[in-house]
Parts: structure tokens; sequence; C-alpha cells
């Protein structure tokens, strides 16, 4: 018997959101539109045409080489997870067992899956397969890849099949920059892969610190006082904000339900960095009298606005703190470490892993949002476009450099950690446990864990402060927007999984199944199973539909309770690890971030929910999935279409790799810039930079061809 999915080609495409949705049938939904989870369901009737129809037999195999990173992470349970079995949800799994998801997936799909991951990364895993191809039906990789081995025909050309895809099609017509992110050949439109999204249309990392240090320092009446302080002696760093007059700032409310314009008087307050470098400069300048300082120009500069919760213009819903007023703080940190932590040392800034290339470059991302640089937390290489809409590569503009001295100024301060300036193994754990460290730059989930598996003692917070305010050049103004702005927004993934032609080639029931599969992902339903798991790790209401909750202005479903108790369990509040090695959810495809701000700790909502609130607001601005009128606000595709002869040229500029590594165990410039200041033959300014980049080490040639790829890319889109 066939069985028949009848998918119904909608022309008025209406996007996705949870808002009161109740639970899916246990049949495939008729007509599912579904696209990015950011604006509320469109009440009017849809339009269908002729429908579309997938058909295969009951019970059609597909042989799925996928998984995440090692084999803890495939669709079925690794022994090293699950020892002598486990019980989730009522029923006990063993080694070899589907995981929770995915026979989920087999029961609502009608198919049988075949684990044949071997456990690797995306990269090794198609490596692996290369020339096994017919031995897999589903198979995962890098997008670059997938791409190559798409246009010589190792996999389906998913384009061809999107009026039988409606839920795949809605998502990339509702992402301009996910359908571009994608594309492997701009004359045909090809499409070889289904994208994986690490949380979609959200912000990734953003500014942690020890918030209860910040009060101690900042808050409460009269002078700051200490048994014991120390004194700052060296002020390399010079002022980067204004020293006169005044910059107004569209501000969240303290209650965040509305916004409202704060003011930065600098003829009143001065710049604190200018007034700390004077009185360091004269003889030293105390940590007592350095906190005072900073106390009085906060109650000068916003005119009392803070009153004595002075740490609200850091870690409030209404904060409105920059980069000079952050240097400030820091000092008074590192001047004050025997108040703070009882001991004479503290770490200013600090990253996960102070030894770990792929943390350190997170001190390279913080510099971007600190200093208004774009391209250094781009979704490819350092690429991002300016309000002209050319395409422009960090790595050969003068103010990255510039940006990245200032973090040396801070280095040779004391600012920042001992550990990240030296490269000795410090950890995010180490330093919170031992309060040695006050702030980074990090995800918010995976690190303010550390408020609750006994790192941090009652009374002590590390949660998130809000995204500073800076100057950006964004076009509207030649001399630059004061704001919030962050690059670091989520958007596809440089990973995905691709349907093998030669697996599938001569059988019209396996083909029809993967794209089934591959659709079902990117529908209402799939989204939710696929991010949270099946509906038994839901809270449900009595009439069996989702408990919701409000995540960035959609309603969302809501974790059950016994779901968050063996997050805890088995693993340690690690959302990810959870998600990935018991239910199996969050391997690929859209993952929706709604499940992890639950599985995150009370300090780690409460931080991220100011930022949350500012985004909704419009008082947090950032990069966007789709070509926005303005340029400079879109987000640069996560891969480029591109020609054998171009990815060859590309590949021989081997320094702008070698040398801009973020890979763990390599080698990055900008981060040895912090370390150690210049340190290349004929570098001494950021003049010499950026000509080695764009003039020795093949920039210049880089960035044409990128560019003749966008302008290619740009011409397909604008012919959809």
């Amino acid at each position: 018997m066939k069985k028949a999915i009848i998918i119904s080609l909608v022309v008025m495409l209406t996007l996705f959101a949870f808002v009161g949705c109740g639970k899916s049938s246990s049949s495939i939904p008729v007509a599912e539109t579904t696209a990015a989870p950011a604006e509320e369901v469109k009440t009017e009737t849809a339009v269908v045409e002729e429908a579309k129809t997938l058909e295969y037999a009951d019970g059609t195999v597909l042989r799925m080489a996928t998984g995440y990173n090692n084999k803890k992470t495939g669709l079925t349970y690794d022994a090293s997870v699950v020892g002598e079995g486990i019980t989730l949800g009522g029923v006990t799994y063993h080694s070899g067992d589907f995981k929770p998801t995915w026979v989920e997936v087999q029961n609502i799909l009608n198919v049988k899956l075949e684990d044949k991951y071997q456990g690797n990364s995306a990269a090794n895993e198609l490596k692996y397969w290369k020339e096994r191809l017919a031995d897999v039906d589903i198979i995962m990789g890098g997008s670059t890849t997938l791409n190559e081995y798409g246009e010589a025909g190792s996999f389906v050309n998913l384009a061809e099949y999107l009026d039988y895809m409606p839920n795949f099609k809605a998502y990339l017509e509702a992402n301009p920059i996910v359908r571009l992110s994608i594309t492997g050949n701009t004359s045909t439109g090809a499409i070889y892969f289904a994208p994986y999204f690490d949380g979609v249309n959200d912000i990734e990392r953003m500014p942690l610190m020890r918030v209860d240090m910040l009060e101690k320092l900042l808050d409460g009446e009269g002078k700051f006082t200490a048994a014991k302080s120390g004194k700052l002696t060296v002020a390399e760093y010079e002022p980067f904000m204004p020293t006169s007059g005044k910059v107004s700032i569209e501000t969240p409310t303290s209650d965040a339900s509305g916004t409202f314009t704060l003011t930065k008087n600098y003829d009143k307050a001065g710049n604190i960095v200018e007034k700390m470098n004077a009185a360091i400069k004269k003889g030293g300048l105390s940590g007592v009298d350095a906190v005072n300082m900073l106390r009085n120009y906060i109650d000068a500069a916003y005119d009392g606005y803070y009153g004595t919760k002075r740490s609200n213009l850091f870690a409030g819903q209404d904060a409105a703190w920059d980069a000079d007023e952050m240097v400030a703080l820091l000092r008074c940190v590192v001047a004050n470490a025997y108040t703070l932590n009882g001991t004479d040392s503290i770490q200013g800034l600090f990253s996960r892993e102070d030894a770990n290339l792929s943390r350190q470059s997170d001190m390279i991302r913080f510099a971007s949002t600190l200093f208004g640089i774009r391209g250094l937390e781009s979704r490819q290489d350092f690429l991002y476009f300016d309000a002209d809409g050319n395409l422009r590569d960090a790595r050969q503009d003068e103010k990255t450099y510039e940006a990245i001295n200032r973090m040396r100024d801070l280095a040779l301060e004391g600012l920042i950690s001992k550990s990240f300036i030296d490269g000795s193994n410090e950890k995010s754990s180490t330093i919170i446990e031992n309060d040695i460290g006050f702030m980074s730059y990090d995800y918010n989930q995976t690190q303010t864990i550390f408020n609750n598996d006994g790192k941090l003692s009652e009374g002590e917070v590390y949660r998130a402060a809000m995204v500073p305010v800076s100057r950006w050049f964004d076009g509207t103004d030649p001399n630059g927007v004061y704001m919030r702005f962050t690059e670091s927004w989520r958007s596809v993934k440089t990973t995905g999984w691709a349907i093998s032609k030669a697996g599938v080639e001569g059988n019209a029931d396996k083909l029809n199944a993967a794209l089934a599969l591959l659709d079902f992902a990117y529908s209402e339903r799939g989204q939710i199973l696929l991010s949270y798991g099946p509906d038994v790790f839901i809270k449900t209401n009595a009439d069996g539909s989702y408990v919701t909750f409000n995540f960035n202005g959609k309603e969302m479903p809501v974790i059950a309770d016994e779901t968050k108790a063996k997050l805890w369990e088995l693993a340690g509040g690690n959302y990810t690890n959870f998600a990935r090695q018991y239910l199996g959810s969050t391997l690929h495809f859209v993952k929706s971030q709604a499940f992890e701000f639950q599985c995150t700790t009370d300090a780690g909502m409460e931080g991220a929910g100011y930022i949350s609130k500012a985004i909704a607001l419009g008082t947090i601005k950032h990069p966007e999935l789709a070509v926005a009128k303005n340029m400079w606000y879109t987000s640069i595709p996560t891969t480029l279409p591109t020609t054998t002869v171009e990815t060859s040229t590309i590949q021989g500029y081997t320094e702008l790799t070698t040398m801009f590594s973020t890979t763990k165990g390599e080698y990055s410039v900008l981060v040895d810039m912090i370390q150690k200041g210049y340190t290349l033959d004929g570098v001494s300014s950021e003049a010499d930079m950026v000509n080695k980049v764009a003039n020795e080490w093949g920039g210049k040639q880089y960035l044409k061809i990128k560019g003749a790829q966008w302008t290619r890319l740009l011409k397909f889109y604008e012919g959809l």
C-alpha cells in the first residue's frame, strides 16, 4: 500500500507562530505553511491551487548518515549515554535504540530509519561516505562541500521539488537570506541541502557580568569605602566616547512597557576615562577613589536617573552603558579585589577557555560590539555590507585594528585576564567558582548555569548585562549613530542535510520519503518536535493543547516539569547536551531557542529577558535575514555560490585562513595583537596591517571574487 502525503500548494503564504496553538494532530498536517517564527499567523483564508502529491510505501527505509558531532549525539543511543538503559517519558531505551524524537518522526511519517551515522563531524562524515553514497539516503555535511558535490551530481536538487515541500518553500520565502545562503547555483537556483539553524532571528552571544560585584561597587547612598584597595597606575586606554556635548539614546523603560530618550551629558559630567586618566597620570588613583569617581560621573551624566541603583546602568532593563564606562568599571573591579573576593587579584575580562582559540576569539567579537565594528561576528568570514550595498571585509578596514588595539590597551592595564594574555589553560568554570573574574562575552544558557551548579555561593549572581551603546556607521549619519547594535545574530549555520542521489536513484519511494522528511522539519509540528522532542516532554492543558509562554513576542510551548528535572539529573543543566544526547532533538534544522531559554537558570533568564525585551522594543538593532533597504542591516549569507575556479583561487590565499582562524589549536593575528601588540614584520600601524592583508595576503582579490559571487546571487534573488 502506498502512503499518500497530500500537500496543498498555498499561494498566500502565512508566517508561522505558535500563538495560541494546540498540539498538532497525529497525521501529517495538510497545507502547513510554516515560515520564520517572526510574526503572528495571518487569518485570511488561503487560496489553494492544484495539490501536489508525494507518495511512498508504508515503512519505506531511509538510511541516515546524520547526527551532530559524535556518537553521543546521533539519532540512536550510544552506550556511553544510556548504560544499561534509561527511562524517559515512561519508555525505557537501550543502546542502539532510536531516541524519542526519531521514534516519533518514524511514526508520523510512517518510514523506517536505519542509523548509518559514523559519529563524525559534518565534514568528516561526508568524507567517510564520499565514495559510497549509494549506501545512504540522507547525509550531513558542510554547506560549501554539499554545494560542490551537488553541482557534481551527488545530491538531489531540492529546488526542483519545492512545490512538493510547502513548509520548506514557505520558510525560504519568508527569510530571503536563508534562501540565498543555501543557493548552490545562481543559474539554476539549485538547493542541495536543508539548512541547520542553532536558533534563528535571535541574539547569540551577549555580555555577562558578576552582578553582585557590580552592585557592591556602584549601589548605595554616600561614598564607597573599603578596608583595603589597590592603586591604578597605568592609563593606556583613551576615550572612545565624546569628551563634551550630549548623546541621546533610545532606551527601554525600567519595566519594558515602552521606550524613552536617555541623555549622556558630557558637558556636565565629563568623560569618565578622561577624568580617570588625568588622576592616574598625576600620581595614581586608589580603588576607592576610582569607584567614587565613577559613581559621581553616573549621577551627573544621567542627571540622577539611576539613583542609588547605579548598577542598572550596566545590568538593568534600562541600561545604557558604553565602552568607556565599562573600562572605568573594570578599573574599579581590579583595584578593589579585596572587597570583591578577599584576595589581592581579580581579572576584569576573561574568556570561557583562555587557551582555546575558538573561545579566545570571543574577545575579538566583543571588541566589535564595544567599538562599533562590523564583520567581526559575520556569518561568513569577516564579510559585511556597507550602507551603499558594497561587500566589505573587516580584515581590510583600519577601524578593525583600531578596535583590536583598544583591547590591547585593556590588556596593558591588566583589565584582561592574565591567563588570556599568556595563554595558560584557565576556564570560566574555575574563574567563576574561585571569584577571580568579573566579565565575559559568551552564550547565556551554558555560562549562567554556574548560578545553579555550585560554582557560585548564595547572593552571587552571574548573568547577562545589556548590549552596550556604541557609535555605528550605518549610513544614516556621516558622523555615526549612537545606538545598541549586535552583529551576533543567529542565521544559517554552515552544515545541513542532503539527499544522496545515488542512494535514492531509481527508487521513487525513497526519494519521496526523504523529501517528506526534510519538508516536515520546517512544518509547525516538525519545528516543535525537532526542538522540544515528542509531546510527552511538553506541558499541556486539560484539553491537550500546549501550555505556552511569550518568547521574543511569540507564544511558545512550555516544557514539562519532568523534562526540566531530567535536564539537571542527566545533563547537569546543560540544555544542548540533554536535547542532543537524550531526546535526539536540536540535531539540525530549526532549533528553537524557546526550549533553551526555559532551561536557563533564573539569573540567566533575567538578564536574557532584559535583552529580549529590548530587541522587541527596537532598542537593540541587528542584521536582518532579508535584503534590507539599507544594506548595512542585511545579514551576509552564510555561503555564497562559487565556481570551481573561484574556490581554487580563494584556497590559494592561505594567509586569509591561517592568520585569521577561530579554530582551537590554530592561530589568529587578532588574538595575537591583543596579547602582544604588533608582531608581524613590517607592521607597526593599522594602515600597515590593512596593506598586508589586502596586497600581500590576497585580500583585495578575495574581496573581488566574493563581490562577484554576491552580485550573481543578488541578480538571481531579484529574478525570483
